[in-house]
């Protein structure tokens, strides 16, 4: 899929979750959804950034937001990670890059000269009625989480709601 603009209708999918349940994006309407897209389970980065999340999970829920993080590793990965750095917050499984490719982040990157395909980290912030009404892409992990948590609390006040 092409790059995603705010103000797009986001693509709707549903996928695993780590507690067993499932996650289908549509059925989130009426408030808005926090997702956060990381390349793996257990790497440096992606073990900061979703400590970082989940120390602001109560945040997020205070302003009637549903976090979720999303990686494309499995449903089995996801438990062992969470439980072992004491993770709160729910995480979607995309092995086949369902979420992940409707989303536009499956890309060609490059690293020490080495080409590959991979995940561009990056969060969106979806509105009450399904639309992307935030795009970040996390250029610098450490913070990442809080730079979002004011983009959900900019976004609700501006939809009118405190």
């Amino acid at each position: 899929m092409a790059d995603l603009s705010e103000g797009d209708l986001a693509p709707d999918f549903t996928l695993p979750l780590d507690d067993g349940s499932m996650f289908q994006l549509s059925a989130q309407r009426g408030k808005p959804v926090m997702l956060y897209f990381y390349p793996e389970d257990d790497s440096g980065g992606c073990v900061d950034e979703n400590k970082e999340f989940s120390e602001r999970a109560e945040a997020f829920a205070s302003l009637d937001a549903r976090l979720v993080g999303i990686s494309p590793d499995t449903v089995e990965s996801h438990v062992k990670f969470r439980k072992k750095y004491g993770l709160v917050l729910p995480l979607a499984a995309d092995p086949e890059h369902q979420a992940i490719e409707g989303f536009g982040l499956w890309k060609l990157k490059k690293l020490y000269g080495r080409e590959f395909m991979g995940l561009i980290r990056t969060s969106f912030i979806i509105d009450a009625e399904g639309k992307v009404a935030r795009i970040v892409r996390a250029t610098r992990i450490l913070g990442h989480a809080q730079k979002m948590l004011e983009a959900l609390e900019a976004h609700v006040a501006g939809a009118g709601r405190t």
